[in-house]
C-alpha cells in the first residue's frame, strides 16, 4: 500500500492528496529536538518527548512518498519543517553503513522513500534552488531513497492549482 507523508508549514493546508495520506503541520507548540538519543535506545522508533510530533519516525516507517511543502529559507526548509525533519531522526537506527561510498545511518526500516519537495517564496534565487537540490539529493541518500521533483512556486497561491 502506497501511503504519502506530508509534512508542511501551512497550517490551513487544503492542496488535494489522491491515494492514502498524512499531514504533518503545525498543530500547537513543537519542541525541538534536544540529542537525548531515548528515540533510539530507550523508546526505539519513538520520540521520547511527548507533544503530537514524537511519533514522527513511526509515520516515516509508514510511509512510501514523502512530500515536504515549505516556505524557502536561504535554500532549506522552514524552521517548522526543519524541527519536525529532527524529531524524526527516529526512523533511523543508531548504528551505521556505507552507502555510495559514504557514512549514513543504518535503516530500522523496509519501506523505500521517494522525496518530493514543493518550496515557496517570491524571491527564490538560483543559488537557493541549487541549494534545495543538493539538500533533498543528501536526504534522499540519508534515507537510501530517491528523488521524485523539486518544484518551486512564488506564492502559497500558486500550490492550490496542484494536486500531490
Amino acid at each position: 500500500m502506497k501511503i504519502k507523508l506530508i509534512i508542511t508549514d501551512i497550517e490551513n493546508f487544503n492542496i488535494p492528496v489522491e491515494g492514502e495520506y498524512k499531514i504533518i503541520k503545525p498543530n500547537g507548540d513543537i519542541h525541538h529536538c534536544i540529542g537525548c538519543f531515548g528515540c533510539w535506545v530507550k523508546t526505539p522508533g519513538k520520540c521520547v518527548i511527548h507533544d503530537g510530533y514524537h511519533e514522527t519516525g513511526v509515520d516515516m516507517s509508514k510511509c512510501t512518498e514523502l512530500i515536504i511543502i515549505s516556505r524557502c529559507y536561504y535554500g532549506s526548509v522552514s524552521p517548522f519543517v526543519k524541527m519536525v525533519e529532527d524529531r524524526a531522526i527516529s526512523y533511523f537506527h543508531p548504528d551505521f553503513v556505507i552507502r555510495k561510498g559514504e557514512m549514513h545511518h543504518k535503516r530500522r526500516y523496509k519501506n523505500t522513500i521517494t522525496l518530493s519537495s514543493h518550496f515557496y517564496d517570491e524571491n527564490i534565487t538560483d543559488i537557493e534552488k541549487e541549494t534545495v537540490r543538493e539538500l533533498l539529493e543528501a536526504n534522499a541518500d540519508n534515507y537510501d531513497g530517491v528523488v521524485k521533483g523539486i518544484y518551486f512556486y512564488k506564492s502559497v497561491e500558486e500550490l492550490e492549482g496542484i494536486v500531490l
